[in-house]
């Protein structure tokens, strides 16, 4: 990917006055509900309608699309209102279908770019396009899987290209859908600063009412575009109702975002200061995600070492904690002053979870 500016040419060429907005239908559904909502969205900041045709579910016996027929509700749509269309492609027969009925932009799902053999199939039949494809990261957190798709994309000439952050999956119970994992984009926009990023804040939250905060993180980090699901009647939606706002909502929502514009020197200093300050927002929420799962392994140590008889604090294991935690920081440019003062904190927090546990049990006995 060495010649990366190209990347952009084709958001560029849109000549938009505000970030990519990508909207429509979780699923197209019925012929007049896709173009009631593509109607809708016409005079709103949309410029792309979108709608999920081919439908992979977790699990089956749910709603799996309509399949190629709705890809002519998509042509209707599209000269009826002038939007832009895309939709999800997931093999090269998708593609194939996709490419007849004059889909502007096809997107890869995080369900295909977990698999390289699916990538390279569909990027196999886009082979040279001028098309834009743009890649979904996958399911599992894996920033080099998701690279490896994009350069399997470059590779087979196809340079249009962008990527849709989508969020996630995680065993642990979070406030999302789809964990977003700031890092993971921020990483790949650092690696590839022209390279597209979209959010999809309908798959990271699974309801509707943390998109808006959603979508200001996003702008806040200098994402290009962002990709939401909207339906006339979305809690009649016939695929993830619960994430699904509507036109008129968000019509009001890219009204009230707050979207810098770069003119001089001193905007520019505070887009860019605004920008770090954002990402340090979201490592400052990991950390403190991960401080408190740190604190509930020592409640379980807790009840362990109480039902067991054992004292608390154990010296042997706390000095080779801090022996390996200052070299460790040593190797991120972390002052030994500093690991001392954050490590006997934490150490400090630990013990007083373990002797509130101990303590409850010897008030118990009284």
């Amino acid at each position: 990917m060495e010649n990366k500016k190209e990347l952009r040419n084709w958001l560029d060429a849109m000549e938009l006055a505000h970030p990519l907005v990508i909207a429509g239908p979780c699923s197209a559904e019925t012929e007049a509900q896709v173009l009631k909502i593509a109607h809708e969205l016409k005079n709103t900041d949309a410029t792309v309608f979108r709608a999920g045709i081919w439908k992979p579910r977790t699990r089956p016996g749910n709603f799996e699309g309509v399949g190629a027929l709705g890809l002519k509700w998509l042509q209707r749509a599209k000269e009826e209102t002038g939007l832009l269309t895309t939709t999800e492609v997931a093999n090269a027969n998708h593609v194939e279908l996709a490419l007849e009925h004059d889909v502007d932009i096809l997107w890869v799902g995080a369900r295909s770019t977990v698999s390289p053999f699916i990538v390279q199939e569909i990027a196999d039949a886009l082979k040279g396009t001028d098309k834009i494809v743009l890649i979904k990261n996958p399911v599992n957190p894996d920033l080099s899987l998701w690279l490896g798709a994009v350069e399997r994309f470059y590779s087979a000439n196809v340079k249009n290209l962008g990527v849709i952050h989508r969020g996630f999956s995680t065993y642990e119970k979070t406030r999302y859908r789809n964990n977003p994992e700031w890092q993971i984009a921020i990483d790949l926009q650092n690696r590839f600063p022209d390279l597209p990023l979209i959010l999809d804040p309908s798959h990271i939250a699974g309801r509707r009412d943390i998109i808006f905060d959603l979508c200001q993180t996003a702008l806040d980090l200098n994402y290009d575009g962002l990709m939401v699901e909207t339906h006339y009647d979305p809690d009649n939606a016939w695929s993830d109702a619960t994430q699904q706002i509507t036109p008129s909502t968000l019509d009001k929502m890219t009204v009230d975002l707050k979207i810098r514009k770069e003119e001089g020197d001193a905007i520019e200093f505070n887009n860019k200061l605004a920008t770090l300050r954002t990402k340090i927002d979201v490592i400052d929420h990991q950390l403190i995600e991960m401080l408190g799962k740190r604190m509930k392994i020592a409640d379980a140590i807790g009840e362990l070492k109480r039902e067991n008889n054992v004292a608390i604090l154990q010296s042997k294991r706390w000095n080779e904690i801090l022996g390996k935690m200052i070299l460790e920081g040593e190797e991120h440019r972390l002052s030994e002053e500093f690991i001392l003062r954050i490590y006997k904190a934490i150490h400090q927090e630990s013990i007083n979870h373990q002797n509130k546990i101990v303590s409850q049990q010897e008030k118990s006995l009284h």
